[in-house]
């Protein structure tokens, strides 16, 4: 029996963010758009990745600063997340709907030029199409040393399964999943020891913003572990061992991998298609998100670094407009911004200040408090700070760094003034609301101009 065939100008493979924002772009251009999802409508990062441990994480923090009742109860903490799973889907499914995308629900397989399969519950069904967006996301890395069983070891896609709270938990992995969730977890009072191989984490954050967050969890109990290898992570009945390489003995009752994703193109068929992935399962793509293959583009995790929601969306609408020629502002992503939902919360966009010492450029640091910010006192953020680095003879801003309170949303002002070629006084001239957070850039942007003029900084 020959299979069911149609037709698109558009397959995307993935229902993820990337995946649904190239679904809308090529749909509002009057394109054809099929979504093939194999797994839940919305992806990894809505049910097991960014969307789930975020909502997480705001009822830990909404938890810590309140009544920090003895025993967090962890089910309760994960209503919110499982509420707003099932409302993000509902609203995605809409407006999928509305927009005349078609989802279909299988395994997908390229089966030579513009040709996919799709391996459906009602059979096999053959698509056809002018161009295809591969975004089928990444999975967390299973190491050699250990094996996740979703009790004793979890990994990001199952920790938030859990049906009581550790007492004790090793973290594997000093990445951004890894610093997420150790920070969640010693805001309960779980006792946590991150461990990381190489010797700092969170790489490509500034260090002074790093060394201000290990403080404060330090402060809570974190032991923090660098340049240290695992061996081997064992279970038993009431917890796990974790051996180092060196020799020393972690006990806990709990481990949690970090270390890194594989992206999800082992089953994709990309040979038929002339497609050849890494070892990490990652895909080569231009600066138009088009694979070597010139129907076939990748968005998302699955060519890698950033590997972020944000900048997956915008890799989704680049391509189509590449691949359908149409006339739509297109950026080059040069300057984006980075949030690490860490309790304390971290945003970045622009330079380090270590990237500015290695380049050799002239720059002030403008720094403000929360503490010494009205509304840093309302909230009792005392620990959060912002930092300007900017250009000493040009009064360029080269990066912003945050951390503390509404740090990711307070970013964007930062990315705003950079992008649209603002200097320091835009900050300095310009007035805020009373009390916020905005007016840390207010703040810093006075610190940095004392500096350059020579003058004595207030406090």
């Amino acid at each position: 029996m020959k299979p069911a065939s149609k037709k698109f100008d558009l397959v995307i493979i993935g229902s993820g963010p990337g995946g649904q924002r190239a679904a809308f772009q090529a749909a509002k251009a009057g394109k054809s758009v099929a979504i093939v999802e194999r797994d839940a409508m919305g992806g990894g990062c809505l049910h097991w990745g960014t969307l789930p441990s975020k909502s997480f994480r705001e009822s830990v923090y909404r938890w810590s600063i309140g009544s920090r009742r003895s025993h967090p109860d962890i089910k309760k903490l994960f209503e919110r997340k499982n509420r707003v799973i099932k409302n993000e889907v509902r609203i995605i499914e809409e407006q999928l709907v509305r927009n005349h995308v078609e989802v279909i629900y299988g395994d997908a397989v390229f089966a030579g030029d513009h040709s996919i399969e799709v391996t459906t519950k009602k059979g096999l069904l053959h698509l056809q199409c002018e161009k295809a967006v591969i975004a089928t996301g990444a999975r967390p890395v299973s190491p050699d040393f250990a094996e996740v069983d979703g009790e004793r070891v979890l990994d990001s896609n199952t920790i938030l399964l859990l049906s009581g709270l550790p007492k004790s938990m090793v973290v594997l992995g000093g990445g951004i999943i890894g610093c997420e969730y150790a920070s969640m977890l010693v805001n309960l009072g779980v006792q946590v020891t991150l461990i990381d191989k190489r010797p700092e984490i969170l790489a490509n954050v500034d260090r002074e913003i790093v060394c201000h967050m290990v403080d404060q969890l330090a402060s809570k109990g974190m032991r923090l572990v660098l340049e240290r290898n695992t061996k081997a992570v064992h279970t038993h009945d009431t917890g796990v061992i974790v051996r180092m390489v060196d020799g020393e003995i972690i006990e806990a009752e709990a481990c949690f991998i970090a270390l890194g994703r594989q992206g999800n193109t082992e089953s994709l068929g990309l040979a038929s298609v002339g497609l050849t992935a890494d070892a990490r399962g990652l895909l080569k793509v231009d600066q138009d998100f088009k694979t070597a293959t010139d129907w076939i583009y990748a968005v998302g995790d699955v060519i890698g670094f950033p590997a972020l929601a944000s900048t997956s969306m915008e890799q989704g609408r680049i391509a189509v407009c590449h691949a359908f020629d149409l006339k739509e502002a297109i950026g080059k992503m040069a300057l984006y911004p980075i949030g690490i939902y860490t309790i304390p919360e971290i945003s970045t966009v622009g330079k380090t200040e270590e990237e500015l010492v290695d380049a050799g450029i002239p720059y002030v640091a403008g720094r403000a408090k929360y503490k010494e910010l009205a509304r840093g006192q309302i909230v009792n953020d005392e620990w959060g700070f912002l930092k300007m680095l900017v250009h000493r003879d040009t009064q360029e801003i080269l990066g912003v760094h945050i951390i503390g309170d509404s740090a990711a949303d307070l970013i964007h002002i930062g990315q705003a003034v950079m992008i649209l070629g603002g200097r320091l006084s835009y900050f300095i001239e310009n007035v805020f609301n009373y009390p916020t957070f905005a007016e840390a850039y207010k703040s810093a942007a006075f610190n940095a101009i004392n500096q350059i003029l020579g003058r004595p900084s207030v406090g």
